[in-house]
């Protein structure tokens, strides 16, 4: 993992800002986009690493976390990038399944608008 993004990872830990568990869960998931082809860096996934990490954490905690209602705008994206929203569904299964954080549906679109700029950032790599 690259040193930058390893940092914002630590200070999660060291801080106790989040839970062992989340911060495992985000790992794993980090490191499966990249043995995806992903790249896993500070730039291309530093948001989503905190967004991530504490949106899971507020769960667990029992905080609400706002519902806000997707715009004519995010969803246009989010209907461009069919494979991020299944992906972000995904992760909000495992998140239900292994942490019994249950992802809204507000927030599963953040994380689908995340990784469908990794995605962007993994294309546009691959066309340089």
């Amino acid at each position: 993992m690259e040193d930058r993004l390893a940092l914002r990872i630590q200070v999660f830990r060291d801080s106790g800002q989040a839970p062992p568990q989340v911060m495992r869960f985000v790992e794993e998931e980090l490191g499966a986009l990249a043995a995806e082809g992903h790249t896993v860096t500070e730039d291309t996934a530093g948001m989503l690493t905190s967004h991530l990490v504490m949106a899971l954490t507020r769960l667990l905690n029992g905080e609400p976390i706002e519902q806000f209602l997707t715009d004519e705008e995010v969803a246009a994206e989010l209907a461009g990038h069919p494979d991020a929203v299944e992906r972000a569904r995904t992760v909000s299964l495992r998140a239900e399944r292994e942490l019994g954080a249950t992802l809204p549906d507000s927030e599963i679109n953040f994380l689908a608008m995340h990784l469908a700029l990794l995605h962007k950032n993994a294309v546009r790599r691959d066309v340089s």
